[in-house]
């Protein structure tokens, strides 16, 4: 998980790194102000793109993240759900077989004290 989360933001950091220095290359190259002015226009436009893109791949990452969190989270949900009841019913069966083993030692008991 997270180096999924690390890849995302060292691509956006490259990203902006890229356009950070494009863009100064571009400032000093040798072309007149408004042909250097388009170019960082155009560079621009093309970094935003290119965020837009990452972010919204970011995004996709995230989103089947969360669902696959969401779904392993209901999967362990659900199997201590029937664990718990497992076990309730072998605790319910074993006080049952107690109660059983009880009473029969109790009429015994009492049928040994009649026939005395």
């Amino acid at each position: 998980m997270a180096c999924d989360h690390g890849r995302g933001e060292n691509l956006v950091f490259l990203l902006v790194g890229g356009i950070i220095g494009a863009g100064i290359a571009l400032l000093y190259a040798p072309k007149a102000g408004r042909e250097t002015r388009e170019d960082i226009k155009r560079l621009a436009a093309r970094g935003a793109e290119r965020f837009n893109e990452s972010k919204d791949l970011i995004e996709a990452k995230m989103s089947h993240l969360m669902h696959q969190i969401s779904t392993k989270t209901e999967e362990l949900i659900h199997g201590g759900t029937q664990l718990a009841e497992d076990k309730k019913r072998e605790i319910l069966a074993a006080i049952q077989a107690a109660k059983k083993a009880y009473d029969d030692e109790r009429k015994k008991l009492e049928e040994e004290r009649k026939a005395v």
